[in-house]
C-alpha cells in the first residue's frame, strides 16, 4: 500500500495482549489497526538496572508470575488508552504521544504504565509506516539521509545482568575499523567466538548472561578487561580495528559518593573511583564508557568527562534517562558527551526523539539501546537508522532476541546497497580522531 492509497489512517482498533520477554517475564504487546487496513505491532522491553527518573512499568505485584504480571497495564490499554486513541490519525505521532502523556499525567508514567504507553506509541508508528507502504526506518527518516549505525556488542555480561558476579555491567566490542555493518558483524562475531574459546581454555565457561554475553568468571573487573583485550587480539584485530566499550552501570554499586566493588573487595570514594576508571582507559583500548558513576554523582561525571572526554565517549544512561531537559543540562555542564536512548525509558517515541535531537543539537554522540528484557521486536533497529543516531547497542551474539535486531540492520543495509552509509567511528561522541590516536598508540607499542 503506498502513501497515496492510504486515504484513511485513523486508528480503528487497538488490541493489547500479554506476551513473554527474554527473561521469561510477562510484557505488553499492542496491535494498532487502521481504517485503511494497515496494522502495526510492537512489544515493550524491560530493564534490570533502571534509572530513578525513567518511566516505570505497571506491574500487578503479588505472588503470581513473581509479581511481574501485566494485567493492570492491559486493563489501562483496553479501558483508557484505546478509547482515547480511536479515531485519531496514526500519521500524527506527536499528537498521539502527547495524548498518551496527558492520559497518564505523571512524570514517570506511573499511572498508565510506561510499558503500556511505549508499546502503544511504537505500534502506532508501525501502523503509520505500513499505511504508507514504507519500512519503519524510511517512514521515520521522512526523506532525510541516514546512516547505518556503529554497533556495540556485549562480549561479557555482568552487574544486574549476571547475578552481579562482576561489578561492571557490560564489556563490549566496538568495531571502529569496520567499513560496513556487515563487516562490523563479522568482526564482533570473531571476537565473541574467541572470547568463548579463551574462557573454555581457562575453565571458566559458565553459560551466558541476560543479554547473551558470556557469564563472567573472573577474579577482578580488570581481569575481564584483559580477557576482552586478549580476545580481540586472538581474533586477529588491533585496537584500531576493534576497541572496547564499557557500560559500568555504577549506580548499581555506588551511592552517596561511595563505590563498593564486591569482586575486588574494596570501597572507594568518587574521586578514587574516577581515577581508577581513567587508569583503565589509559591501559586498555577503551573508546566508550557508559554511566561511569552513579546517577546522583554529577560532580564525578563531570570529573571523569573532563579527564577523558577528548579521547573517550562518555555516555549518560541512568544519568539522562532519555530525557531532553537532562540531556541539555548535561551538555551545558560538560557532564558527558553522548546520550543513551531507550524507548521505554522515555515512555513514548516522541519523547525519545526529543532527547535524541537535544543530543544532536549539542554535538553529543547518540546510542540507541535495547534493554536486558527483550523480545523479537526490532523497532530499535529502525529507530537507530531512521533517526540517524549513529550507534546501536543491542546486547550480544547469543540469544535470538538480540540477533533479531542485528539481522534487521543487515537487511536494511542490504536494501540500501551502494547507497548505504556506515556511521563508523565518526559517530562516537568524542574527538573524531580517536581511531587515529589508537592506531598511533598501537604502532608505538609495537615499535
Amino acid at each position: 500500500m503506498s502513501a497515496s492509497t492510504a486515504t484513511d489512517t485513523r486508528i480503528e482498533h487497538l488490541l493489547a495482549r500479554r506476551v513473554g520477554d527474554s527473561r521469561g517475564r510477562p510484557t505488553v504487546e499492542v496491535e494498532v489497526h487502521l481504517a485503511c487496513g494497515a496494522m502495526g505491532r510492537a512489544i515493550a522491553p524491560a530493564g534490570a538496572s533502571r534509572g530513578t527518573h525513567e518511566a516505570v512499568d505497571l506491574r500487578d505485584g503479588g505472588d503470581l508470575l513473581g509479581g511481574w504480571g501485566v494485567r493492570r497495564a492491559l486493563s489501562e490499554l483496553e479501558h483508557e488508552i484505546a478509547p482515547a486513541l480511536l479515531g485519531r490519525d496514526a500519521l500524527s505521532q506527536l499528537y498521539i504521544d502527547q495524548r498518551l502523556i496527558e492520559l497518564d499525567g505523571t512524570e514517570n508514567k506511573a499511572r498508565r504504565g510506561g510499558n503500556a504507553t511505549i508499546a502503544a506509541s511504537m505500534a502506532v508508528a508501525h501502523a503509520a509506516a505500513a499505511a504508507c507502504g514504507l519500512p519503519l526506518w524510511r517512514h521515520l527518516a521522512a526523506g532525510r539521509r541516514t546512516r547505518i549505525p556503529l554497533p556495540q556488542v556485549q562480549i561479557f555480561g555482568g552487574g544486574a545482568h549476571a547475578g552481579r558476579r562482576v561489578d561492571v555491567q557490560d564489556f563490549l566490542a566496538m568495531p571502529i575499523g569496520a567499513a560496513s555493518f556487515d563487516e562490523a558483524m563479522v568482526m564482533c562475531a570473531e571476537v565473541y567466538r574467541h572470547a568463548g574459546l579463551l574462557m573454555a581454555e581457562a575453565g571458566r565457561l559458565r553459560g551466558v548472561a541476560d543479554e547473551g554475553g558470556f557469564w563472567p568468571e573472573f577474579a577482578s573487573n580488570e581481569e575481564a578487561l584483559a580477557m576482552l583485550a586478549r580476545a580481540i587480539e586472538r581474533a586477529g584485530y588491533g585496537p584500531h580495528q576493534v576497541s572496547i566499550a564499557l557500560d559500568v552501570a555504577a549506580g548499581e554499586f555506588g551511592r552517596d559518593g561511595r563505590y563498593r566493588l564486591g569482586l575486588d573487595a574494596i570501597e572507594l570514594d568518587s574521586e578514587a573511583w574516577v581515577e581508577r576508571l581513567v587508569g583503565w582507559t589509559a591501559r586498555f583500548p577503551i573508546v566508550s564508557v557508559e554511566d561511569p558513576v552513579a546517577e546522583d554523582d554529577a560532580a564525578g561525571m563531570i570529573r571523569f568527562t573532563r579527564a577523558v572526554g577528548e579521547r573517550v565517549q562518555v555516555v549518560g544512561d541512568d544519568f539522562l534517562v532519555t530525557d531532553a531537559a537532562r540531556v541539555r543540562a548535561a551538555a551545558a555542564s560538560g557532564a558527558c558527551n553522548a546520550a543513551l536512548l531507550k524507548p521505554n525509558q522515555a515512555g513514548t517515541l516522541s519523547e525519545m526523539q526529543a532527547a535524541l535531537e537535544a543530543a544532536r543539537a549539542a554535538g553529543m554522540g547518540m546510542v540507541v539501546s535495547a534493554r536486558s528484557g527483550e523480545t523479537e521486536d526490532v523497532t530499535i533497529a529502525h529507530l537507530a537508522v531512521g533517526w540517524d543516531a549513529g550507534q546501536l547497542k543491542v546486547g550480544s551474539f547469543a540469544r535470538s532476541e538480540r540477533m533479531a535486531k542485528w539481522n534487521e540492520v543487515l537487511r536494511i543495509e542490504e536494501t540500501l546497497g551502494d547507497g548505504a552509509r556506515f556511521a563508523g567511528c565518526e559517530a562516537l561522541g568524542c574527538a573524531s580522531g580517536r581511531r587515529a590516536q589508537i592506531a598511533a598508540a598501537h604502532r608505538s607499542d609495537k615499535g
